[in-house]
């Protein structure tokens, strides 16, 4: 085992030498840094990954505090990219960051993602169009692929799972997403974390006159960072599977 003040010992403890290696050399590439994206890269830095390609366009906003990791006081109005690459490199100081502050839209995703040799995707995008080709791309060019689907609305922790999407149920979103993608010749080739919780309609707020949404649904503090600790475990176990 290395030095015991190395950071990473406890991990090394865990996994042993030669799957820290592997975590060191991978590139996970997480699109959306809310509350599902931002635990997730964290998790993933915590436990030694050694590249991330973090993407995500917005700026923290008072109501991202009730669960979002780099959402503070002191941080509403920055960037999300700037807030959690400080973070990761306060962590792991020798972590690559690859900070985009990109919005994603249809004609952009397939640049992105066969720029790298990445080892991991995780969408954590939570508009729908940009969601459903950033699946469809990531599928054609074989990578491998976590999706998060619907954490809003959703209090039960003990519902959440991990599946192919071709499984998933109980989840509007997921359902949607499905649907999008059979139009595309897609069924199914990869995983999605979502909850098998039934939401309540009056959980569900809906707006009008802004852009890209159409409703605001409720969240509670805890159930974003699970999907988010859940795809992290997922990314991390098939790498050490490799």
């Amino acid at each position: 085992m290395s030095n015991e003040f190395d950071w990473y010992s406890r991990t090394e403890l865990l996994i042993g030498k030669e799957n820290i290696e592997k975590l060191k050399n991978a590139h996970v590439l997480v699109a959306g840094l809310g509350g599902v994206g931002g635990f997730a890269c964290e998790l993933l830095a915590r436990a030694g990954i050694g590249t991330l390609t973090l993407i995500d366009s917005d700026v923290y906003s008072p109501s991202n505090r009730n669960r979002q990791i780099g959402a503070f006081m002191s941080t509403e109005g920055m960037y999300k990219t700037d807030v959690m690459e400080k973070r990761l490199k306060d962590i792991n100081p020798q972590i690559n960051i690859h900070n985009k502050k990109i919005y994603l839209k249809d004609e952009n995703i397939p640049e992105i993602l066969s720029s790298e040799p990445y080892s991991y995707v995780l969408d954590a995008i939570d508009t729908l169009s940009p969601k459903v080709f950033f699946i469809y791309h990531a599928v054609k060019l074989n990578i491998p692929l976590i999706s998060s689907m619907g954490s809003g609305g959703k209090f039960d922790p003990s519902l959440i799972r991990i599946a192919d999407i071709a499984n998933s149920h109980e989840c509007r979103l997921a359902y949607i997403v499905r649907k999008k993608l059979h139009r595309l010749g897609i069924y199914s080739g990869f995983k999605v974390v979502f909850s098998t919780e039934k939401v309540s309609k009056d959980r569900v707020f809906l707006i009008e006159n802004v852009v890209n949404k159409k409703s605001v649904i409720g969240t509670i503090s805890y159930m974003p960072p699970l999907f988010g600790a859940f795809a992290a475990s997922e990314i991390i176990r098939d790498i050490l599977k490799k």
